[in-house]
């Protein structure tokens, strides 16, 4: 298998990755102290990130296209 290593510092080289971190950024804003965010915090960024229609996805959620992907097998 190809193993694909990004350059340091080349955001555009990790669009998805990138992507994430916006997302997550909404729950956890840059500079907020990790020692502070709960197990629950996490859990519910989590739910609420896989719950959440994505254009990419035909408006479906991350949820239901794995939970699709394992049905038919």
């Amino acid at each position: 298998m190809g193993v694909y290593r990004a350059h340091a510092y080349h955001s555009w080289e990790r669009g998805t990755n990138e992507n994430w971190n916006g997302l997550m950024r909404q729950f956890f804003p840059k500079g907020m102290l990790f020692a502070t965010i709960t197990q629950t915090d996490v859990d519910r960024a989590v739910r609420l990130l896989n719950d959440r229609p994505r254009k990419r996805l035909g408006y479906a959620t991350p949820r239901e296209v794995f939970n699709g992907c394992c049905d038919s097998h």
